[in-house]
């Protein structure tokens, strides 16, 4: 596989840089995927200094999980781990049952919002942008992404640095670069969140196909991205610079 084009790169490095420069508290939320490994080794090997932080939904693949542990031997750093209040969890396994997520869009996405959207919040408080690992090819509500965007929702700056990057293109930065990855990859996944609520995929479908595949495309997202209006979020482009 030929490396990533350098341009890519490089625009990589320039937009890290300007976030840096022009937020002085930023982090990235990974979800340990392909894409967050890329930012991941571009913000500790270049010394952006931003945290890195993920969400332990209490549910990951025990191979998600082990990423960690690749990304502390690697670089030494130590992923900060936001977990969802344990007393939420409780109580909605209490109320309609572990797994009642697959009974409905509301009930799974209550269940996102408890493991998901409220830790996402706690990780975020304090910040004044956040950084993550999204692309225009990963599904059909994501077409229109932006590197930059505004968040209403959590009223900062969201950056997705690798918006207009291919498949492709990130695991040749992978491939080129040694870095550790989810094992999961290499058993058919290629978007990968709790374990009950993702499967493998053909390379016919789309990258998110296997997210919540019991769903209809269009309700397929978690609730991390979306808008004040509770609507699936679509970019709010910042002017171009010169």
């Amino acid at each position: 596989m030929s490396p990533a084009p350098k341009f890519r790169v490089a625009e990589l490095r320039r937009t890290l840089e300007r976030i840096a420069v022009e937020h002085a508290s930023t982090a990235l939320a990974s979800s340990l995927s392909a894409e967050d490994m890329v930012l991941t080794d571009a913000i500790l090997r270049h010394g952006s200094g931003f945290e890195i932080f993920t969400l332990d939904t209490g549910r990951l693949h025990a191979d998600t999980l082990a990423v960690l542990d690749a990304i502390k031997q690697r670089y030494g750093y130590s992923v900060r781990v936001v977990r969802p209040d344990p007393v939420a969890v409780e109580a909605y396994a209490a109320r309609f049952g572990r797994d009642a997520f697959y009974s409905s869009v509301e009930m799974r996405q209550r269940c996102c919002g408890i493991r998901k959207v409220e830790p996402l919040r706690r990780a975020l408080a304090g910040k004044s942008a956040w950084i993550t690992g999204r692309r225009r090819g990963q599904s059909p509500t994501r077409d229109d992404l932006q590197v930059e965007e505004y968040d209403h929702a959590h009223r900062m700056m969201k950056f997705n640095p690798l918006a207009e990057w291919s498949e492709a293109e990130v695991w040749a930065y992978i491939h080129a670069h040694g870095l550790p990855y989810n094992a999961l990859y290499d058993q058919g996944y290629r978007s990968i969140g709790c374990a009950p609520c993702t499967r493998p995929v053909s390379p016919l479908e789309d990258a998110r196909a296997g997210r919540w595949w019991w769903e209809h495309p269009e309700s397929r997202e978690c609730g991390l991205h979306v808008g004040d209006d509770g609507r699936l979020e679509r970019a709010i482009p910042v002017a171009v610079r010169a």
